[in-house]
């Protein structure tokens, strides 16, 4: 495979270097002066280029190898002018920080950090490498003469059917369910007839890529009866890395998320506490170890001290991996293609899915048969090739894609159909996903991050009228995601979804990684074990992630075999020892390192980087040489605990996009002008310093892109004036804004008010915190704030009453905690009538809170169930998890002591912790529930008719509890010595 270049990048190469060619920089600031006819040379030549590149890239793939050679000649050129061009495009930058009086702040040997900075210098020395860029731009436009390539359009961008409105369609995962429906009850017998077997029971799976392995395992996995049968299930990806610490650690974790706490000194310890005694299955997915069986024989002789009828379930296309783990060649489950039908049903599913199937085209529907059958029974080709003819709308393009198909290959198997689906999308498209071979398989991919690097190297497009490269590239990814390239998405990609998680992240299946690499050859590569020669490095890379001990140690061996040509390098864990080679990198886009060194970086070195992630990174300062990266994107810092201070200059990084600095704790300030960044989309953590060498809160009124997490800190530093001129109101891509004063026992300013009030956000937020405000009483604005989702306020010492939230309607969840003189959820007369009090809340944590004596007003609520209607009374209709802690005078569950507290419920409350309340004397009294009302099956008395999980700790006041035990379903973890 890796024989044939990466034809791939080809394409889009030289369309950058096109773009690059036509910057307004490199004529506004004259870096090409006394250069101009070399310029429009290029500016001509290149898109002679690339009109044939798609024709040759169709030779190539027809085994041409003058076509192979001439595409590779192509692709160095390109990598060469692209280097040279940016140098053009920093010289720009260069001279637009100079006229704005960088150089007097920077207070350092200018020609040591700008070593060309003489413009004759300059462009003798860039005269030079232009020149041999079009020397060799002319033999290549003389050789694809004599090859005679003719010009082809790339093909069309397809359609974002996302966007459209689609009726329901045919989910996979039902298809999957009854396709799979005789192999799961055949694995489930074979794991239930083991109950009374004492030694552990091996049962792989068997196939090859794509077939489905991994989906049965699921099924099965997920049936009610495993679910009953089996004390503990465990699910772990084991992919081509068979680590038996590693894996032992894995598995670990996984106990730990369902509630084991095993003992030890090692992983493999932990791991027989954690699965002794128990009736336990594992799963163990993708599995490769087939010549290593000493791992297997270690791991397993922990595994065999679980109870009797614990199995072990593997995934693994190998059967020599089946055999080594069972000690059998007999015995595994070998799993067969899907049927025609179903493989039908995905293709449907995929191709018409924007349609109802009235509306399906019956000549298209007709061409399904032919496109199953090159699916050879994959289900997971067939959805590949579905998702690509979803853009296909005519029998000539269904016959074009089948035609091409044979074209691509001439092994019938699943690659070819992935790859036809791979060579269908745009050029660019194919470079994005071709770069992500660069991630190990199974490797969970931060997509916001992925798209930061995609736009570092250049692999976004820059589209007229596109303001910006990020909405580009989530259009790329959604595309690509709906096309099957990346499964396991996480999150509704780009939009707030979860108030606990905001990053959407991904996956990519065996096979599709496969194509990447394929299409990459050795331009891409990972490291995740301990390479035993240095040569052995991948010294082509061009992209390049380490996720190994002293990463730093291969790096600097790998200087001997030439110069670096990396783009992209990811360093997974702590360098220890400085990394002499980073200077060097001089070609590089994108770093990600985290260093101990303070002097971890030569600035003038690295003048292309467009991105820089430090984060976890144990440095004081950075550099103020830092500044001089005008290309720069994208810089995190976050999590640098010891972090002091940002470079003074760096409002002259004005390519700056994304600034990452929470949970930097000893940063007291930001530096100066920081208004200057009008390119700023994302600034996590903002402090507002006291001195006057610092920017003020009021600078981020210009920062009019800014969106996501907005962290504001030392906010007694911030004037009432300063809080408006911020202008948060009209920043409506924020979805989270943190407010935090300095906390300790200061007595109260009373400017904290208006500057809160000042602080106002976009009615559409949807997470707010506050923490340490000095105030009596909260925002006029907090109740307006109507796609409020979370709530927190917390060690708001003077605090006495909230607003009237409780009619906020989307409010999920809601943290009150370190509020000693908060009393009184609302007035009374502030309810009306029989209108529901938080109606979507899931979660409620009041903690530390010394004055509050009662939950709020409980509003009656009439609920038609089962042709009867039942009246009850709750402040928190949808509560599921409620947690109260450290509440000394918390007595009443109803604010209205007329209330009959028998009729107070929590429908919907599965979980319920209270602790150190020692005025509690009483748990809600029972009150009688009739099926279905509260989801109970017979009648019982109960206010807590949905709980499963009760924790009672320190209640020493508490005397009885009236329940009908025996008619809740769930398991009581009682904590409480005086409980009677």
């Amino acid at each position: 495979m890796a024989e044939v270049l990466a034809t791939v990048v080809v394409g889009p190469l030289v369309s950058m270097v096109k773009e690059k060619a036509s910057s307004y920089l490199l004529d506004q600031y004259q870096v090409m002066e006394g250069l101009e006819k070399q310029h429009e040379v290029l500016k001509r030549k290149l898109p002679a280029i690339l009109d044939v590149i798609a024709n040759a890239e169709e030779q190539a793939a027809a085994k041409r190898e003058g076509a192979k050679a001439w595409l590779e000649g192509v692709r160095n050129m390109a990598y060469q002018a692209n280097d040279v061009l940016d140098e053009f495009k920093y010289e720009a930058l260069r001279r637009k920080a100079k006229k704005e009086g960088h150089y007097k702040e920077l207070g350092m040997d200018v020609i040591k950090l700008f070593p060309s900075h003489n413009r004759v210098v300059f462009r003798y020395k860039m005269g030079n490498k232009l020149r041999m860029i079009l020397q060799e731009l002319d033999v290549l436009i003389a050789e694809m003469n004599a090859f005679r390539f003719e010009f082809r359009p790339d093909p069309p961008v397809p359609i974002n059917y996302l966007r459209q409105d689609s009726p329901a369609i045919v989910d996979p995962i039902n298809i999957a369910r009854e396709s799979r429906a005789e192999d799961k009850q055949k694995v489930v017998k074979a794991l239930l007839d083991q109950v009374g077997n004492a030694n552990l029971t091996i049962f792989p799976i068997v196939a090859m890529g794509g077939m489905g392995k991994t989906t049965l395992a699921q099924l099965v996995y997920n049936a009610p009866e495993i679910q009953e049968h089996f004390q503990l299930r465990l699910w772990v990806c084991v992919s081509d890395n068979f680590d038996v610490d590693s894996l032992a650690k894995s598995i670990v974790e996984e106990a730990a998320k369902n509630g084991c706490h095993p003992n030890g000194s090692s992983a493999l310890d932990k791991l027989q506490s954690a699965v002794n005694g128990k009736r336990y299955l594992l799963v163990l997915d993708d599995v490769w170890n087939h010549d290593e069986a000493y791992k297997w024989e270690k791991l397993k002789s922990y595994l065999q001290h679980g109870g009797s009828g614990s199995s072990v379930l593997i995934t693994t296309r190998n059967q020599a991996v089946a055999q080594l783990m069972m000690g059998t060649a007999k015995g595994a489950y070998e799993l067969g293609r899907l049927g025609k039908k179903f493989i039908e049903e995905i293709i449907k599913s995929k191709a018409f899915s924007s349609k109802q199937e009235k509306d399906w085209p019956r000549e298209l529907v007709n061409m399904v048969g032919d496109v199953a059958n090159r699916c050879v029974g994959s289900p997971l080709a067939a959805t590949a090739l579905g998702s690509v003819l979803r853009t296909k709308t005519t029998v000539r393009e269904w016959k074009d894609v089948l035609r091409r198909k044979k074209i691509c290959d001439d092994r019938n198997g699943i690659l070819p159909v992935l790859k036809l689906s791979y060579n269908c999308l745009p050029s660019h498209m194919r470079q994005c996903f071709a770069f992500c071979a660069m991630f190990p398989k199974d490797y969970e991919i931060d997509v916001e991050i992925l798209i930061q690097l995609w736009m570092a190297n250049g692999f976004i497009p820059e589209q007229q009228g596109e303001e910006h490269p990020e909405i580009s590239g989530k259009n790329i990814f959604i595309e690509l995601a709906s096309r099957s390239f990346f499964q396991d998405v996480k999150g509704v990609p780009f939009e707030f979804n979860d108030t606990e998680v905001s990053r959407v992240t991904c996956k990519i299946h065996d096979l599709m990684h496969d194509v990447a690499l394929d299409s990459m050859g050795k331009e891409c590569a990972a490291i995740t074990t301990k390479q035993s020669k240095s040569e052995d490095l991948p010294h082509l890379a061009r992209h390049l992630l380490l996720s190994v001990y002293e990463p730093e140690t291969l790096l600097n061996t790998s200087l001997e075999k030439g110069a670096p040509i990396l783009q992209t390098l990811i360093c997974e864990g702590n360098l220890d020892q400085d990394l002499q080679c980073l200077s060097k990198y001089r070609c590089a886009r994108a770093l990600r390192i985290q260093t101990l060194a303070a002097s971890f970086t030569n600035a003038r070195c690295l003048h292309h980087l467009r991105y820089l992630d430090l984060s976890r990174s144990n440095i004081e300062s950075l550099p103020e040489d830092i500044s001089i990266l005008y290309h720069l994107q994208t810089l995190n810092l976050s999590y640098c605990r010891s972090l002091k201070r940002l470079p003074k200059g760096m409002k002259y990084m004005t390519a700056l996009r994304h600034l990452y600095t929470h949970e930097c704790w000893q940063l007291k300030s930001m530096p100066a002008d920081l208004r200057c960044l009008t390119s700023l989309q994302t600034l996590t953590c903002f402090v507002a310093g006291a001195s006057s060498g610092c920017s003020k809160v009021g600078e981020l009124g210009r920062l009019n892109n800014l969106g996501g997490q907005l962290e504001l800190r030392q906010l007694e530093n911030v004037r009432e004036a300063d809080a408006y001129a911020a202008n948060l109101r009209n920043k409506e891509k924020v979805t989270r804004l943190t407010l935090t004063w300095t906390g300790g026992d200061k007595e109260a300013q009373n400017s904290d008010k208006e500057v809160l009030e000042g602080l106002k956000p976009h009615d559409g937020l949807k997470v707010l915190r506050i923490y340490s405000y000095s105030g009596d009483t909260c925002p006029t604005w907090m109740n307006k704030l109507q796609d409020i989702v979370e709530l927190e306020l917390s060690d708001c010492k003077k605090l006495e009453k909230l607003p009237a939230i409780w009619q906020l309607p989307a409010l999920k969840v809601l943290r009150l905690c370190g509020l000693p003189n908060f009393e009184t959820w609302w007035d009374t007369r502030e309810v009306p009538g029989q209108k529901p009090a938080f109606p979507l809340l899931e979660k409620l944590s009041v903690k530390e809170c010394k004055s509050l004596v009662s939950l709020p007003m409980a509003p009656l609520i009439i609920e038609s169930s089962g042709g009867c209607d039942t009246a009850w009374c709750s402040a928190f209709p949808a509560l599921r998890e409620m947690e109260l802690d450290d509440l000394e005078m918390f007595q009443r569950w109803e604010a209205n002591e007329a209330t009959v507290e028998e009729n107070v419920i929590f429908p919907r409350l599965e979980k319920l912790s209270i602790s150190d309340c020692e005025s509690l004397a009483t748990l809600p009294k029972a009150s009688v529930i009739k099926p279905p009302f509260g989801g109970v099956e017979t009648e019982c008395r109960s206010a807590f008719p949905a709980l499963k999980e009760l924790i009672l700790v320190d209640l020493t006041t508490l005397e009885k509890w009236e329940a009908d035990l025996l008619g809740w379903q769930y398991a009581i973890r009682r904590r409480l010595a005086c409980l009677k």
